[in-house]
């Protein structure tokens, strides 16, 4: 559970997400690949490429392989519905210094009012050519902004949904005087300490500072920002970081943007993992036909977060299908394929949690409610194999706190691990 709190606050942009997980990966004795240069992938080798720094790709090898062995994979993302910072962002109004923001994936807007924001990201600068740019990771020190709601003595007809997003929700960062003026880029140079000429470009992000929080009489519930998708993230990058031997080829992929459709080149639904595994296995020696028997001998799993039921609102939920919070992970079913899981992969997720005593419900959106789309679909139309969609489920799902259950983590970790762990798997 230290692991996912430890994410919870450091993951403040899906780029120190993806750092964090390299990271821990590296204390577990992955090798780095890079992925414009040659490999040396051996049997028995387990490394991770991150062409983006959104992102990246994992990759456990056996030490042999034949004709039953398969490729197992888990995908999740590292981004999170939040404010990202426009260029030219420099905003006075009567002596206040703003920041132009614009809406990333789709927030509850409202929950952002009022909460001590800090800014994180990646930051550009000039390098030793046009094409190799020097990029930094930034994140403020502390709380540098704030987005103040309107009282309701001056509001009386609040309706988020007629909310303008351009007026009502840029950040506060500082107040000006007459000689005074606010620039972005100044401050972003003063921070990096060089001339303002030298940052050229950058992606950055309000980020909620709120720290994780146990809530409830008994302190099973965790409220906190970002649980979609960090929560994922995180218990599979502990099941990976367990992993010792395997029969198998293990595969992860955490990718960026699944909040705005996936379609990017570091995004779930580009050609980049279908890419990145034919080299691994072509300098295993191992031909695309062979490749590609081994994925139809497989799975994926996309780990993603799922709706509970909410106890104010029982009817957004399906009357035979909800989720309750503490009753384990959800695996999920949609007849449109919004999530990827067929029956015979229900059964392969079935076996393997009465075999372990996984706690695990079922889940399908009411109908008339399509809910969102995850990874898994997307991902699969370009490897096509067996797959099925799984997460925790919880309540105010792209907030900028979100909720959930401990005992529901618990069981999707142990989930991840028994389908990395191959000797665990042999004993069902």
């Amino acid at each position: 559970m230290e692991k996912l709190l430890e994410l919870l606050k450091k993951g403040v942009s899906p780029f120190h997400a993806a750092a964090w997980v390299q990271e821990r990966l590296q204390q577990a004795g992955y090798e780095r690949l890079e992925p414009q240069c040659a490999w040396n992938v051996v049997p028995g080798g387990k490394y991770y490429v991150s062409p983006y720094r959104s992102m990246l790709i994992a990759f456990c090898v056996p030490n042999q392989w034949n004709e039953t062995t398969g490729v197992r994979i888990a995908l999740a993302h590292t981004d999170f519905p939040c404010f990202k910072i426009k260029p030219n962002p420099s905003v006075e109004r009567k002596g206040y210094g703003q920041l132009n923001v614009e809406p990333y994936g789709g927030m509850i807007k409202e929950t952002w009012f009022d909460r001590p924001l800090g800014i994180a990201g990646k930051v550009v600068m000039q390098g030793v050519d046009a094409y190799h740019p020097k990029v930094e990771l930034f994140e403020s020190a502390g709380a540098v902004a704030v987005i103040p709601s309107l009282a309701p003595h001056l509001n009386r007809e609040t309706d988020s949904k007629k909310m303008d997003l351009q007026q009502e929700m840029l950040p506060l960062l500082v107040m000006t005087g007459a000689e005074e003026h606010f620039s972005w880029e100044q401050y972003l140079a003063q921070v990096f300490q060089v001339e303002s000429e030298a940052i050229l470009d950058y992606d950055l992000f309000l980020t909620n500072l709120d720290e994780p929080e146990m809530v409830g009489l008994r302190g099973e519930y965790l409220s906190a920002p970002r649980i979609d998708n960090l929560a994922s993230v995180a218990a599979i990058t502990d099941a990976l970081e367990q992993v010792q031997e395997t029969d198998h080829f293990l595969v992860t992929g955490l990718f960026d943007h699944e909040e705005i459709g996936s379609r990017s080149k570091q995004g779930a639904d580009s050609a980049l993992l279908l890419r990145l595994l034919e080299k691994m296995t072509a300098n295993l020696g191992i031909d695309s036909v062979t490749m590609q028997d081994m994925l139809a001998r497989g799975f994926l799993l996309s780990v993603d977060g799922a709706h509970g039921l909410h106890p104010n609102y029982p009817g957004k939920s399906d009357i035979t299908n909800d989720l309750i919070l503490g009753k384990g992970f959800a695996i999920k079913s949609s007849a449109s394929q919004r999530y990827l899981s067929d029956s015979e992969a229900v059964a392969v997720l079935e076996v393997l949690c009465r075999a372990h005593d996984i706690s695990r419900q079922r889940q399908a959106n009411r109908s008339g409610m399509p809910g969102g789309q995850t990874l898994g679909p997307l991902a699969i139309s370009r490897l096509p194999m067996p797959g099925a969609d799984v997460g925790i489920p919880m309540l105010a799902m792209h907030s900028a706190r979100e909720l959930a259950h401990f005992s529901d983590y618990r069981a999707l970790t142990k989930l991840i691990h028994v389908y990395f762990n191959e000797k665990e798997r042999k004993s069902d």
